[in-house]
């Protein structure tokens, strides 16, 4: 008798372990697959030797040592890269005084315009913002001269423009959060408020700063429809390189290049985590140590 009990409840176990995933499960797995089952086939398809995307022929790199002697290609990324990281620089500056104007000044006239007017781009189309920056930069340069011509200049100005108010919006989130009472103590302790912005408010929302700094140099390195309407003759970003070149036909080396931009995008990732994570550690470990104390 014990022994078909004993039976009954290891065959009940083994159905409890082999149970059917949920539906929550089940759209886990098809969202994921959706998202990175074409990653894969591009990073596969950019070691084929054809010409043709869809047509394997072997196994080659050529398409990489291609894409490094592309001068258009390469300055293309050069470009973008560069305006990326100015963009990302100002937009935090910018973004972050706008937060602090925004969280800590309470109550002052305009600032219901002003916090309209800085989250307006996060609902704007992409279309409506970059017409009015062409019609902006047209009309200056009719009146005053400047900018004499369309590139990297007005770009930047442009992807300034809207990132701001992304990075406007993290830094803010975290600016809520700080514990005030800090920052008035150094007050009372005789700290000038720049001097206890800079070294008691900045150190305490550092990991908002880096999120803005890397969510506003993404948004500038994937923008193509306000860069097509405020770029030039001369100042070409990758994006829109891409998106020229995929209308005549995917190249293998535009696969090459989004391979790369994937295994450094993954090692970045990678990176942040391992840092974290030893902070993570680190910081348990001193609070073990205090508490042992």
């Amino acid at each position: 008798m014990s022994a078909a009990i004993q039976k009954s409840a290891e065959q009940t176990s083994s159905i409890r372990r082999f149970k059917k995933p949920g539906f929550s499960t089940v759209m886990l797995i098809i969202g994921l697959i959706f998202l990175y089952l074409p990653m894969f086939i591009l990073v596969f398809y950019s070691f084929n030797a054809s010409r043709l995307v869809t047509v394997w022929a072997g196994f080659s790199t050529k398409w990489y040592v291609e894409l490094f002697q592309d001068e258009q290609l390469m300055g293309a990324v050069w470009t973008s890269l560069r305006i990326a990281f100015y963009n990302a620089t100002m937009a935090v500056i910018l973004g972050t005084v706008s937060a602090f104007v925004l969280d800590r000044f309470g109550k002052f006239r305009g600032r219901t315009m002003f916090n309209s007017m800085l989250t307006a781009p996060l609902v704007m189309p992409d279309v409506i913002t970059g017409l009015s920056l062409l019609l902006l930069f047209v009309t200056m340069a009719d009146l005053i001269g400047w900018p004499m011509e369309r590139g990297m200049l007005t770009i930047w100005i442009a992807h300034v423009t809207f990132s701001t108010a992304y990075v406007a919006v993290v830094i803010g989130a975290r600016l809520r959060e700080v514990d005030r009472s800090i920052e008035e103590a150094a007050l009372d302790l005789g700290a000038t408020p720049l001097r206890t912005f800079f070294l008691i408010t900045i150190p305490t929302i550092a990991p908002a700063l880096a999120a803005g700094w890397l969510l506003a140099f993404t948004l500038s390195l994937d923008d193509l429809v306000i860069a097509s309407f405020v770029s030039g003759p001369g100042s070409t970003t990758l994006p829109m390189v891409v998106f020229s070149s995929v209308r005549l036909g995917i190249s293998p080396k535009i696969n090459a290049m989004a391979t790369l931009i994937i295994v450094v995008v993954s090692l970045a990732a990678l990176l942040g985590w391992w840092f974290m994570r030893r902070a993570e550690r680190e910081r348990k470990t001193n609070l073990e140590q205090f508490n042992s104390h």
